[in-house]
């Protein structure tokens, strides 16, 4: 069986770091006996740059025709204030790809590596153990409104709004979707939202409670407001298993699970169209690191590529239904950390490559 897998390195760091992905991969598709079938082209600022436009509809059916999409990373201050007819999807080349997939549940996993707790601004006993997955809705709220604008006042100021919107069918797939994780792991879930002052907080709180009750009644479900969600998670991340978010809850509370881990530069994520079940596969889906382009470090050779090589893992996983070969670079990337072999973000010296030839080692001895 051939894997089909379309792959988008992106903007600043992205090209780099899916380097190392790829020499990684290429590496685990020899031992492993996998077959691939890898195309490249390109997405958001690189996109705009060779075409005038930030994603390409010969890229989406593309990836439609695809088993799974890697993404490096997109976005840069060159590309910022570039805007275009349409909607907000129109002026982000990866919000539209995951809107054209249909990739509603975005799946951002952060533990603590015991080796790595020292880089963590907690204390040991506060964080080890520590193993969260965030679940963020990727394909609503406020992020991909097109009820959105700027409108002048007669007083002379002008008023700005983005309307946080989502129908009943997008909660109740997402609640499914973050059920269904929460199942494969120690079956706890918080639902985070503001129903106490947004009223499609309260339509999420109403869906997520129903669907618990009624469908998953095996799972623990707690309902915390956003703030307190942030701050508990701060407090306490070991009480912690799986946390559901809408898009903008989400993006925040999956960057502050970062800490846990000691550096946005090692987390990975999946955008899905659903979960599948353990060894079988689910796609097309994104798979790509948390941290962004970071066009200052770009071309220095000092990006941390393990939030990438995990992306990579996640796609075996849930792309194409490899968990022991998922397993086995977790535990190659384990080793890599435990040697002491780190990127600067991580307080280290170590460059790109080097931690990358260290990782494939690591899984060769495997």
């Amino acid at each position: 069986m051939v894997t089909r897998i379309l792959v988008l390195p992106g903007d600043g760091i992205g090209p780099e770091v899916m380097a190392s992905a790829l020499d990684v991969l290429d590496v685990v598709a020899m031992t492993e006996g996998l077959h691939l079938d890898i195309t490249e082209d390109v997405l958001h600022g690189a996109a705009w740059n060779k075409y005038g436009t930030f994603c390409r509809p010969e890229t989406i059916t593309n990836a439609q025709q695809s088993d799974a999409v890697l993404v490096g990373a997109v976005g840069g201050p060159e590309w910022d204030h570039i805007t275009i007819e349409g909607g907000p999807t129109e002026q982000d080349g990866l919000m539209k790809l995951r809107m054209e997939l249909d990739v509603f549940a975005g799946l951002r996993p952060a533990k603590a590596w015991n080796c790595l707790i020292s880089k963590t601004p907690y204390r040991p006993d506060l964080v080890q153990g520590a193993d969260v997955m965030v679940m963020r809705e990727m394909c609503g709220g406020s992020f991909l409104t097109t009820h959105r604008g700027i409108e002048d006042l007669t007083d002379g100021g002008q008023r700005a709004f983005d309307l946080n919107e989502y129908t009943s069918f997008e909660i109740e797939r997402f609640a499914r979707a973050s059920f269904e994780v929460a199942r494969l792991r120690k079956g706890k879930i918080v639902s985070v939202d503001k129903s106490n002052v947004v009223v499609a907080g309260a339509l999420w709180r109403e869906i997520v409670g129903r669907i618990g009750s009624d469908e998953y009644p095996d799972v623990k479900l707690q309902h915390y407001f956003a703030d307190n969600a942030i701050y508990q998670l701060g407090l306490n991340p070991t009480a912690f298993d799986v946390i559901m978010a809408d898009n903008l809850f989400g993006d925040l509370i999956s960057d502050q699970a970062g800490i846990i881990a000691g550096s946005l530069g090692i987390l990975p994520s999946a955008c899905l169209p659903g979960i599948p079940k353990p060894g079988e596969s689910i796609g097309p889906g994104i798979y790509e690191p948390v941290h962004g382009s970071a066009p200052d470090i770009a071309g220095q050779g000092i990006a941390n590529p393990i939030g990438m090589i995990l992306s990579v893992a996640m796609m075996l996983e849930f792309g194409i239904g490899h968990d022991q070969v998922a397993q086995k670079i977790h535990a190659a990337v384990a080793l890599s950390f435990e040697s002491g072999t780190l990127t600067p973000d991580l307080g280290g010296s170590a460059t790109t490559k080097e931690v990358t030839d260290l990782v494939i080692n690591n899984y060769r001895g495997l």
